[in-house]
């Protein structure tokens, strides 16, 4: 017997997937970590983003790998081929797309977490209790009561969706979980404005309610939906027997970043007694600037918010949250029964409410911790004060705009997006978003509003300055110059009056 139980403790180190010299193991994981951080601290001595070779792209495609390799040869394989191509929302000239830069910091925290290996799905140990902090933390910030809920998720998309799921439970009733929908739930009706991210008709797509059902309304002068137009089409769909159930609104809008009157579709939306969801991926955390945060004012009755912690944040991806005020119905829509999920008064299965009971996921990751240590680190005011910051440099580079006759501007800057175009037609204008991603000077992206192509600069990344703004400038009456062959027709610029 001894002799079998021997043999197996053998077999069972044999198979131990740990290093077998740590030693080794460890300088080589400090070279890893320091040439990480050598990476952020360096970030403007390499291009913004670089085309992906086609030798870079056939060098990584093989087989399933059978045998074991070297952990340094996997290294130098990320270091060559992968690193080098990375999408570049690290470096200061990315304004894309709304990306956070993340921090040195934040890269330490998920390492420590991933140390951990800790699955937030529940039970009883401090990863979920700092969870817990950071859903007070918001909570606090945002005015919710203290019954409310929150859950960290991968990003706004999917707490989009499961604030839909959320809404429809409160509308339908828990058994709609067990029988579906049914006639009632085909009746239902959700609005936005034209202006909202594609996520939330997807969401409603996924929910199997359908995007039909989702209606979208127009938008007022300031790019904000049309309150007016809203109650219109509630009352629209009443008439004819449908179910308004929510409202979506913005803060912050995917093309120029602007925030719906939160105010005034809280008010319609206490009284039509219907679901009122804020979609503030990036435009929420706008709260931690006290500049910033009279433009939220209303976003603390709303029914349910969702944010990113990885866009203004700086957390890195990702690091989605959703904060449901009413935390029993926010149990309500996603708490299941199972055995094997059952709770007891005392070990590690001890606890109340755990946060497989908010929301799809079982298998959870540790997201809050690399956001505790940010909040921690840095702190709401530090914060804020980089968010305020990144709006006055897109004030900065609105400025520029309007003072040089080859741009325009294309839409105002609410916030920390500005859309502009080199005067010039549509096509050239897409080739100077290319080709200025090519060169490695900058990236932004483009856009179309009211039917005319933008390029669209979304300032996000803590690291930007006037010289990065400077930089994308010049780029573009560069590269503007050479597609158009020099030759302008300069009118006088809009908007410069208002």
């Amino acid at each position: 017997m001894n002799e079998i139980v021997r043999n197996t403790q053998g077999s069972v180190t044999q198979t131990s997937l740990d290093p077998q010299d740590w030693t080794e193991f460890r300088v080589l994981a400090h070279r890893m970590l320091d040439e990480a951080i050598d990476g952020i601290a360096n970030v403007r001595s390499r291009p913004v983003w670089q085309p992906i070779p086609d030798g870079v792209r056939a060098a990584i495609k093989s087989d399933v790998p059978r045998e074991a390799s070297d952990l340094a040869d996997v290294y130098r394989e990320f270091a060559e081929h992968v690193a080098p191509y990375a999408t570049g929302n690290v470096h200061p000239g990315f304004m894309g797309w709304v990306h956070g830069g993340g921090t040195a910091v934040g890269m330490l925290a998920e390492m420590l977490a991933a140390g951990l290996n800790a699955n937030l799905g529940g039970r009883d140990h401090m990863p979920i209790e700092i969870e817990r902090q950071i859903v007070d933390w918001m909570r606090r910030l945002f005015a919710f009561p203290q019954s409310a809920s929150g859950i960290f998720v991968t990003g706004t998309s999917m707490a989009n969706l499961m604030a839909v799921l959320v809404a429809r439970t409160t509308a339908l009733g828990t058994l709609a979980r067990q029988y579906g929908i049914g006639n009632d739930g085909a009746l239902l009706t959700a609005y936005t404005s034209r202006a909202a991210h594609g996520c939330v008709s997807r969401a409603m797509d996924i929910s199997g309610l359908g995007s039909d059902a989702l209606r979208k309304i127009g938008l007022d002068a300031d790019h904000r939906i049309d309150v007016a137009a809203l109650r219109a089409q509630i009352a629209a769909d009443r008439k004819v027997g449908f179910k308004p159930f929510l409202v979506v609104a913005s803060a912050g809008t995917v093309d120029i970043g602007a925030i719906d009157d939160l105010r005034a579709v809280a008010e319609l939306c206490r009284e039509q007694g219907i679901w009122f969801h804020v979609d503030g991926a990036f435009g929420a955390l706008a709260i931690l600037s006290p500049e910033l945060a009279p433009l939220l004012g209303g976003i603390e009755l709303a029914d349910s918010i969702a944010l990113d912690f990885h866009k203004w944040g700086q957390v890195p991806y990702d690091a989605g949250f959703l904060l449901v005020r009413d935390g029993e119905r926010h149990r309500q829509a996603f708490a299941q029964p199972a055995a094997y999920l059952s709770r007891e008064a005392r070990g590690l299965a001890a606890g109340a409410v755990w946060p497989c009971d908010l929301g799809p996921d079982l298998s959870r990751g540790f997201r809050a911790l690399k956001t505790w240590f940010t909040l921690k680190t840095f702190g709401t005011e530090r914060l804020g004060a980089v968010i305020a910051r990144s709006c006055a440099l897109a004030k900065y580079l609105e400025a520029r705009v309007l003072a040089e006759p080859r741009l325009e501007l294309l839409a105002p800057v609410n916030l920390n997006i500005v859309c502009f175009r080199y005067r010039s037609n549509d096509a050239v204008n897409r080739e100077i978003v290319a080709d200025i991603q090519e060169s490695g000077i900058a990236a932004p992206s483009g856009t179309t509003l009211d039917g005319t192509f933008a390029i669209r600069a979304a300032i996000v990344n803590h690291r930007t300055d006037e010289t990065d703004i400077d930089a994308l400038v010049a780029a573009v009456l560069e590269f503007g110059g050479r597609r158009s062959g020099g030759v302008i027709d300069v009118e006088a610029p809009p908007l410069v009056a208002q």
